[in-house]
């Protein structure tokens, strides 16, 4: 008796401990874990992780439940993390849910106490370099799974059979090895476990996935691969032995020498063959090749070899599908977010086509995709840099990331949901609202010069923009204006000039097609002209407010002394601008003057312009005067 009484009080501590750490668990200890874990993990970018601010609302890539009292999701891919994972740091976080820690460079094992975590429903791994065996210690709870692009090895755990809410199985590219279990998961909608050294027959549950599921495993088989061998063979009517014998008989022995000596000499010519192909292909394989092997990729027992153009180590693969974010940049997601992303088509330019993309988080941004790119990786990498450097300014929008491949070039920017300059002058009358006033149209007109200026003075005092136009101007929410889409214009070779786009290059550019801060000027020059008479200097006859070639226009009318005849109607409402607006035209018509050595430079442009801004603060000489008589 005494002893079931010890049992008890055993169980009775064991109980009150658990229920005591259960209760203790709190948003303090999960900051404590996660504290623990930047701590121990090196990476790229540093995390904004302190322990004097808000887990929940300041922290990037942490969610937390509703009630703020625990954190629910950690997701931080492509952010430069760096080694193994530590143990005793993620595990800690009972109440997590989402785990994301895709495309870093996280290698070793992957800790048992994470994949173990009991709330964990959802885990992102892919395109790393972790190794070792996939933990058998897999949370029941999850629905999502993939470990792809790593260089796991061992065999499936059977103990994926219990995991029945599980949706999706990615364990691609990897070096697994050993039969498949038989997956009975009733919700399992996705799996791939191509490229690794599976074997066996593909159990009859999962055969209802298409080949490309189990693609790259040589000695797999069944449907929907080739049959195993084994089954029983289409029926072939065998000879009569009697007859067999009896051909034999009827043949000399001289025939049956030359029939063995034209076999052999068949054989050993297809072994020279094989040999020189041997060499041949020994000789012209690159030498990188076998290291590229030791780690953990080489095929087992003749399965073909991954090329090193499409497959690689697990770091090299992340690296290859990686954005490249630049520092101090804020945003938490991968590739991979960003093509889920939905997305609508902003504007189609000279350079490409521009999105704005919402991610699943809620994040906006602004990509824009890349055409007719001539410059190389080196050269748009360094380019990339460069326009990441220069772009601070409080008047411009700064690049936030960029991806490159052969066939895909994107660059990534800050949403500015006001839009355009071009869309506040010509768009906005359609939809109702008021245009733009004097008093906004000469801080759009001084930001974008000031912009414009400090992109001059970096590097070197050579940098250019390249391709000044309103629809490369945007408007914050303050009425300020920021200037995008700089720098691009040395990736593209020779400026491809589209016929409506004409207005806004300079003729040196139309000549030479080489654009110079010179060609900015004049570009700048031709926006004022824009906001000045309200008229799109673009080629096209279908819209009323177009002038092909506005700076002449401009100048046929001056010189008639009908100067008032250029500005915009809307701006003529309001009383005491005509001085100030003259002042502005006389600033266009010196940026776009035919000599590019008679055009002023930017700094010049700035400080006119404020002149201008200072005299018209000076003449209003009522209340009325001070309020905007048209917003955005």
């Amino acid at each position: 008796m005494w002893h079931l009484r010890l049992i008890a009080i055993f169980s009775a501590i064991l109980f009150s401990t658990h229920l005591h750490c259960v209760r203790g668990a709190d948003l303090n200890s999960d900051k404590q874990a996660l504290l623990a874990f930047a701590t121990s993990l090196p990476h790229g970018r540093k995390l904004n992780w302190t322990s004097i601010t808000p887990v929940c609302t300041s922290w990037v890539g942490i969610t937390c439940t509703p009630n703020g009292k625990r954190v629910r999701e950690v997701r931080l891919p492509a952010i430069g993390l760096f080694g193994p994972i530590p143990g005793g740091t993620l595990g800690k976080l009972d109440a997590l849910e989402v785990l994301s820690l895709r495309s870093n460079r996280l290698t070793i094992n992957l800790p048992p106490d994470i994949a173990s975590i009991p709330s964990l429903h959802s885990l992102y791994l892919q395109h790393n370099n972790l190794s070792g065996i996939i933990p058998t210690t897999l949370s029941s709870s999850l629905t999502f799974l993939d470990l792809s692009y790593n260089s796991f090895s061992g065999e499936i755990p059977m103990k994926v059979q219990d995991i029945t809410e599980l949706t999706a199985l990615l364990l691609q590219n990897n070096s697994l090895s050993g039969p498949i279990p038989d997956l009975r998961l009733p919700k399992l909608k996705h799996l791939d476990l191509s490229n690794n050294n599976l074997s066996g027959p593909i159990p009859p549950s999962l055969q209802k996935f298409p080949a490309s599921s189990f693609l790259g495993n040589a000695f797999l088989c069944g449907f929907p691969l080739e049959p195993c061998s084994g089954t029983t063979p289409s029926p072939i009517s065998p000879s009569p032995p009697n007859a067999q014998k009896s051909i034999w008989k009827r043949l000399s022995r001289g025939v049956i020498i030359a029939i063995a000596a034209g076999a052999g000499a068949v054989v050993l010519l297809l072994i020279i063959i094989i040999l020189v192909c041997i060499f041949k292909r020994k000789k012209d394989t690159d030498p990188g090749a076998a290291s590229s092997s030791s780690k953990g990729k080489a095929i087992a027992g003749g399965r073909a070899e991954k090329s090193k153009a499409e497959y690689s180590s697990g770091i090299q693969e992340a690296e290859r599908n990686k954005l490249f974010f630049f520092e101090g940049c804020s945003y938490n997601f991968d590739l991979e977010d960003l093509l889920r992303a939905s997305a609508e088509v902003l504007g189609k330019g000279s350079y490409g086509t521009t999105y704005k993309a919402v991610l699943e988080d809620g994040t906006t941004v602004v990509v824009k995709r890349l055409k007719e790119v001539v410059a190389g990786k080196k050269d748009f990498e360094q380019q990339m840099e460069l326009i990441g450097k220069v772009g601070q300014h409080q008047n411009t929008v700064p690049l936030r990331a960029y991806y490159y491949s052969k066939d895909e070039k994107l660059l990534v920017y800050d949403y500015v949901p006001l839009g355009s300059l071009s869309t506040a002058l010509h768009g906005n009358k359609a939809a109702g609202r008021n245009p733009l006033d004097w008093e906004t149209r000469v801080k759009i007109a001084l930001g974008t010069a000031r912009g414009m200026a400090d992109l001059h003075a970096e590097g070197g005092g050579k940098f250019i923009h390249g391709n000044i136009k309103s629809n490369n101007v945007l408007i914050s929410q303050e009425l300020t204006a920021c200037v995008t889409e700089f720098g691009l214009a040395q990736l593209m070779g020779p400026p491809h000039v589209h016929p409506r786009l004409i207005g806004y290059r300079s003729p040196e550019v139309l000549e030479t097609k080489k654009p110079t801060q010179k060609s900015d000027v004049y570009s700048f020059g031709v926006l004022l002209l824009e906001m000045l008479t309200g008229k799109s200097p673009l080629r096209s006859p279908s819209r009323g407010d177009s002038i092909e070639h506005l700076p002449r226009w401009v100048q046929s009318v001056v010189r008639e002394e009908w100067t008032s005849e250029v500005f915009d109607v809307d701006l003529l409402r309001h009383p005491n601008v005509e001085d100030e607006m003259v002042q502005m035209l006389q600033v266009a018509m010196a940026c776009v003057a035919v000599v590019p050595d008679e055009r002023p430079r930017m700094e010049e442009v700035v400080r006119r312009i404020e002149e201008i801004r200072n005299s018209y603060s000076e003449t209003k000489t009522s209340p009325e005067d001070n309020l905007r008589e048209g917003t955005l």
